[in-house]
């Protein structure tokens, strides 16, 4: 079939004032060039609670609050929106009934074929519900953020302890039974050799805790290093094989180098107790500003993480997750192509700390 493609009709201006007027999400009216309402659709009467002929011919400030009122904002919106053509702004708008809600308001000042000023366009949402559902979760990431850092102060605490204290606690002991060992005779050196041998690894033990609660690579050294020491450490006792892939630009340091490697231990520990696996990957690159790690492994895959079902999530997920998003990031799992799970996060160079209100 040939020929131009069908227009369609341009609106008339009585099919348009229709559409406009049955508008019910949004509160659409005019205004005239003093800010007095002119007109009245049924989205503005159900989110403002005027009937039409309660609110035509009234300024557009009876909306705002007392405290705009005091600093003239209904008066200073006009002249911006006059000035640039247009203003968008979100606060807080009166309904009928003196209660509040959270408005997003674009006002856009209109101008005849003169360059007249006829009046304004005014198109109201109330986004009560958003902000509401914002802040909940602002909250929910303030009291995460307030955890973690709990968290790390203490376990810094503990490491600091088992450092000063017990380890060293630990090795003057084996300091003394290896003296001890070179005065004593044969028969009895051999015991005091194994309780010493006992020491050595205790302290061997000791040391690999105070590692896991604070990885000192992590300030010395940096996070790359630390993840190396990490899972030298670790997978070896649980047969696996791994290999890390450095391909950053930079280097993350500071809160974001240790919430990056809070995450990697938690997915590694899935691996280690559910993924069945030989070898596992980790691969950190530079992506939009930020750190993407990706820790992969070649097990049994889906039946391991499945974060589309909800409420199949184990805390350690929800943690890891929680991590990310509270640090300005993402964090993702998933089956791997050809075998196994990836899980997947990316944090922000710099970690923002949630705002207080």
């Amino acid at each position: 079939m040939s020929g131009s493609p069908l227009r369609p009709e341009p609106l008339d201006q009585s099919a348009f004032r229709l559409l406009v007027e049955g508008v019910v999400d949004y509160a659409i009216f005019m205004l005239d060039p003093g800010g007095h309402i002119v007109s009245w659709n049924a989205g503005a009467e159900r989110i403002k609670g005027y009937r039409a002929e309660e609110i035509l011919g009234r300024h557009f400030s009876v909306f705002y609050p007392p405290e705009d009122i005091a600093t003239d904002k209904p008066a200073r919106e006009l002249e911006a929106a006059i000035a640039d053509g247009r203003l968008e702004d979100e606060g807080w708008r009166l309904r009928a009934d003196g209660t509040r809600f959270w408005a997003n308001v674009v006002i856009t000042a209109l101008f005849d074929d003169d360059g007249q000023l006829r009046g304004f366009g005014k198109v109201t949402r109330d986004m009560t519900e958003r902000r509401r559902a914002e802040q909940a979760l602002l909250e929910r990431r303030r009291l995460v953020s307030h955890l973690v850092e709990a968290q790390e102060l203490e376990r810094r605490r503990i490491a600091w302890d088992v450092h000063d204290d017990s380890i060293q606690a630990m090795v003057a002991v084996g300091m003394r039974l290896q003296l001890l060992s070179a005065t004593l005779p044969e028969e009895h050196r051999a015991a005091v050799d194994r309780l010493d041998t006992t020491v050595r690894d205790t302290v061997d033990r000791l040391r690999l805790l105070v590692f896991r609660l604070r990885p000192p690579e992590l300030d010395q050294l940096g996070l790359v290093r630390a993840l190396e020491r990490y899972l030298g450490d670790i997978v070896p006792r649980w047969g696996l094989a791994y290999a890390v892939h450095d391909l950053l630009e930079r280097e993350p340091v500071g809160d974001t180098a240790i919430t990056i490697f809070r995450i990697f231990q938690e997915a590694l520990a899935n691996v280690g107790k559910h993924a069945q696996a030989s070898t596992v990957e980790i691969t950190l690159s530079t992506v939009d500003d930020g750190t993407l790690v990706d820790v992969s492994d070649d097990g049994r895959g889906g039946a391991v993480i499945d974060h589309r079902r909800p409420g199949t999530e184990h805390f350690g997920m929800i943690e890891m997750r929680e991590r990310a998003e509270t640090a300005g990031g993402w964090w993702t799992a998933g089956d791997r192509p050809g075998g196994g799970t990836s899980v997947r996060y990316w944090l922000p160079f710099t970690t923002p700390r949630p705002e207080h209100p």
